[in-house]
């Protein structure tokens, strides 16, 4: 199934001093909010307070997080445990209490406006913000450790210059993606920075389809001008970049409307991934690689019986 004509000859390149000029202010834009506004951690790296709550009668977690809403207890983390009469709630102390025995006194009378049967079932808890603090350092350098790890693939399994331009699309879609959460001041929990994971390895697997069709119409054109052939290797792979990015998105927009409160944070970020993502591919890493001066000889076998083929340094 084909979108839009292979064959078509859209002149993407054209765009490219647009493209990257507005991709550079972007990114400026995005670590300047994070600068300035910071992100607003959640729970997951903050700490706060702990309070286990449980019912006589089941409860719905929606009737909780309602509950706690209405008693001013905003962006509560609701959770079951042990079944559906008990719930664990982090939440962050409140401006007017001074400990965790006033905030869980508070909470359980914000739940007992809403229903009578419920009690405390053990004395609320502080929970400190060192491991959330580790947890997140751990995913800074996991993200890193992902985009060595691309880098070094893609510069095996194509050219230094492909892996330059990919380093540079996913450095550009990772710091785009934590710039929205910086600008709408969103929560930032564990899923989302799960979710930034699956953003980079989403990212990168349509690029190597674009990569990959540039090698090949580099090694089948007898004269291969860098310009016609980046151009042709976007009209050649729009329609699948296209429909796989149409197809992830209606299954994230699917699970933010239908999945609960959980997995906001994670279907959001995807949307706003799988659209920078997409947009990258076609506007930023391909005029990277054109300014690299990437060419037919990068891609041919080294030959030592014809040393016209060589790569050049």
């Amino acid at each position: 199934m084909e979108l839009f004509n292979p064959n078509s000859n859209i002149d993407f390149l054209g765009w490219r001093k647009v493209s990257i000029i507005l991709s550079a202010a972007l990114v400026l834009i995005s670590i300047g909010l994070v600068a300035t506004r910071g992100l607003n951690y959640a729970l997951d790296f903050t700490g706060g307070v702990l309070v286990e709550a449980k019912y006589e009668q089941p409860i719905e977690i929606d009737q909780v997080r309602s509950a706690l809403e209405t008693g001013g207890f905003h962006s509560a983390q609701v959770q079951s445990v042990g079944g559906a009469k008990e719930v664990s709630i982090r939440l962050q102390p409140q401006a007017d209490h001074k400990d965790a025995e006033q905030v869980g006194a508070a909470v359980i009378a914000a739940l007992k406006a809403q229903r009578a049967d419920v009690s405390m079932k053990a004395h609320p808890a502080l929970v400190g913000s060192s491991v959330g603090a580790e947890l997140r350092n751990d995913g800074i350098v996991a993200a890193v450790f992902v985009m060595l790890g691309i880098m070094i693939y893609i510069g095996i399994r194509f050219e230094k210059r492909f892996a330059i331009a990919a380093i540079a699309s996913e450095i550009h879609d990772t710091i785009l993606t934590v710039g929205f959460f910086a600008l709408t001041h969103m929560e930032f929990d564990l899923t989302v920075l799960a979710s930034l994971l699956a953003v980079i390895g989403y990212s990168i697997n349509d690029k190597v389809v674009v990569f990959d069709r540039v090698r090949e119409l580099f090694r089948m054109t007898r004269k291969a001008e860098p310009y016609e052939i980046l151009n042709k290797a976007v009209n050649q792979t729009l329609s699948r970049t296209i429909m796989t990015s149409v197809l992830t998105g209606i299954a994230m927009a699917a699970l933010y409307f239908f999945g609960g409160p959980a997995v906001h944070g994670f279907a959001l970020t995807m949307l706003i991934g799988i659209v920078i993502g997409t947009l990258s591919s076609i506007f930023f890493a391909n005029p990277i690689l054109y300014w690299l001066g990437v060419s037919k000889s990068d891609l041919m076998p080294v030959s030592r019986e014809n040393p016209e083929l060589e790569r050049r340094p």
